[in-house]
């Protein structure tokens, strides 16, 4: 079998500018967005939802806003919204049979305002049963990566990153709770943000996993993150984004977190050799060691506990849950129970963190220490494979989560045994009105300049199985 030839978009930037500029129309763009998932999701199963007809229709009223001389952000950009908050007239089925068919009859407020801005959406992207794990496969179907479609496209925000890497469409909204945007991307080759506590709102579920999710970006560059997530934050000044104006202090953290992972000495390489390239433009790197916690009951209290609140709050019937997902829950509502959801141990292990890193102005570790898993079967498994899977693999994200710290992905390179990419991932403090987040996207926009990677994978080359 081989894969169609996918004809490759344009950045959200340059395609808002065009449908600004008259050269294209919402319409057009909106058109050939859905020509290209027409085309290649069937072989990558990203999407849960495909809204032609009302993305059409959409279209149509972008351009007359246009014609209007309203000056739109976003104007007439095909967007992919991830199937765990609200899109009117769409259900949000989470990943699974136990959610309702009956249509949403209200947009999330980060929808609304990407809406607002002039953003089309095409359809609503896959999730892993109520977004819990790092595979995105469920009862409704496996998303596979791009770049091999024999490894998973990561979790939860798996869809939203394989219709961005894919060339679907060039940005997606995602979500990240214990790395849910941030492990997406690192598997897919993309840049993802996950914002700190506050500044984008959040309102999943019950309460966004004890206030541990936030939403965020999935992107090919720098530019097109930082402008969906200005408009997402309500803060256009996050639009702006270029290289750091003054040399920075980083910190250089590759330690696994766990003994239940072991790193790939190719992740460990993509995050020395970033630091060798920012380095070598002129900031300072460091040697850090994080005080990760050996306890880890309080973040993973709050993953299991998260879900079972959600079954809760949406009234679930958890006969209907996969075995994974049920076990999850059990294990969530156990540990509440036993008072593990207690502030005292995160506010010890943010005062350490916060020590360790009071003198560098951003840390960098790898993004993974393992290649994604491959694609298939995971939502058949037994909790405890997916435990081990998930926490082996993906171990570098979680803290910042528990923290509320803003953490981004940028690609880093290619994993020639695995033929997938390599990325590291970008920690800043939190700081007001965003300037964590432009940190980030400062250091990831001077690395898109002295690093670049591939925007899309090339269909004609992705492995096929």
């Amino acid at each position: 079998m081989t894969l169609p030839a996918a004809a490759e978009s344009a950045t959200a930037t340059a395609t808002a500018a065009a449908v600004r500029a008259g050269t294209t129309t919402a319409v057009a763009e909106t058109r050939a967005a859905l020509v290209r998932i027409a085309s290649l999701d069937p072989h990558l199963g990203a999407f849960q939802v495909v809204r032609a007809e009302a993305a059409l229709a959409e279209a149509v009223a972008v351009d007359a806003r246009v014609a209007a001389g309203e000056h739109l952000p976003l104007a007439g950009v095909p967007i992919a919204i991830k199937d765990n908050i609200p899109v009117a007239g769409e259900p949000m089925r989470e990943g699974s049979a136990a959610t309702s068919y009956t249509p949403s009859e209200t947009d999330h407020v980060v929808v609304e305002r990407l809406r607002a801005a002039g953003a089309v959406v095409v359809g609503l992207t896959r999730v892993p049963e109520l977004c819990v794990f790092g595979t995105t496969d469920s009862v409704h179907g496996t998303t596979r990566n791009p770049w091999n479609r024999a490894r998973t496209a990561g979790g939860s925000s798996g869809g939203s990153a394989a219709a961005v890497a894919s060339g679907m469409v060039a940005v997606a909204h995602a979500a990240d709770g214990m790395g849910s945007i941030r492990i997406p991307a690192a598997n897919c080759g993309l840049v993802g943000l996950k914002p700190g506590a506050g500044l984008v709102p959040a309102d999943m579920g019950a309460h966004s996993w004890f206030g541990m999710s936030e939403n965020g970006p999935l992107a090919t560059t720098v530019a097109d993150a930082a402008l969906m997530l200005a408009v997402m934050a309500g803060r256009p000044h996050l639009a702006d984004v270029g290289p750091p104006t003054r040399r920075l202090r980083i910190g250089l953290a590759p330690s696994i977190p766990t003994p239940l992972a072991r790193l790939d000495p190719r992740w460990e390489a993509a995050a020395r050799s970033t630091a060798e390239t920012l380095q070598a433009a002129g900031h300072e790197v460091i040697d850090l060691a994080l005080p990760y916690p050996a306890d880890p009951v309080p973040v993973l209290a709050r993953w299991f506990a998260g879900a079972a609140s959600d079954v809760d709050h949406f009234g679930l019937d958890e006969r209907l849950l996969e075995p994974r997902v049920r076990a999850h829950v059990r294990a969530g509502r156990a540990l509440s129970r036993l008072g593990a959801l207690r502030s005292a141990p995160v506010a010890r292990l943010r005062a350490r963190v916060v020590a360790a890193t009071a003198d560098v102005d951003l840390v960098l570790t790898p993004a993974l220490a393992q290649p994604g898993p491959e694609a298939d079967g995971w939502h058949r498994r037994g909790w405890v494979a997916n435990l081990r899977a998930n926490i082996g693999y993906a171990p570098y994200a979680a803290l910042w989560n528990l923290l509320g710290w803003p953490a981004a992905v940028v690609p880093a390179g290619w994993h020639d045994e695995a033929a997938a990419p390599l990325a590291v991932q970008l920690i800043a403090a939190p700081a007001p009105d965003g300037a964590g987040e432009a940190l980030l996207l400062a250091v990831a926009a001077e690395l898109e300049l002295l690093a670049p990677w591939e925007r899309t994978a090339p269909a004609s080359t992705a492995t096929v199985v």
